[in-house]
């Protein structure tokens, strides 16, 4: 008679165990499957250093640019710069074309600017480096995202 209140008490036991799982694995889930927002985000990290390359450089400026779902950050003109680079498609190379022609020196003072983050929900990282503080200038002169 004990064997048999001892295994019907196992076995209730059992049975609500797996039913408390079965429901834990076929609940709805609906509120975690479900998106955070509606935009993929655009959040990135610009910086000027001073150096040939830009991984053993030393970072003099950095700022922050937040474009989704407003332009934000520590970028002091975060609108512009977010619409540059949404009208680029993320594409900081073709922001860096010569601005005003400026001249410049041949001086060897390598200046390297970056861009690491992500772009529409797309991991990002760019860098250039140039011969001196004049020709970044002179190449980034007409963008607002290198304008910090």
């Amino acid at each position: 008679m004990r064997y048999f209140r001892t295994l019907g008490a196992s076995a209730f036991a059992t049975a609500t165990g797996l039913a408390l799982v079965g429901t834990a694995f076929t609940g709805t889930g609906t509120a975690e499957a479900a998106p955070a927002s509606l935009y993929a985000p655009s959040a990135l990290v610009l910086t000027v250093g001073e150096g040939a390359h830009p991984a053993t450089g030393t970072v003099v400026r950095a700022v922050t640019l937040n474009c989704a779902p407003a332009p934000s950050g520590s970028h002091p003109a975060p609108k512009e710069a977010c619409a540059e680079l949404a009208a680029a498609d993320g594409d900081f190379t073709s922001l860096t074309g010569l601005g005003d022609g400026r001249p410049c020196t041949r001086e060897w003072n390598p200046v390297a600017i970056t861009g690491d983050g992500v772009w529409q929900g797309r991991r990002v990282t760019w860098s250039e480096t140039y011969g001196n503080p004049c020709e970044l200038r002179a190449r980034t002169a007409d963008a607002a995202v290198f304008a910090f």
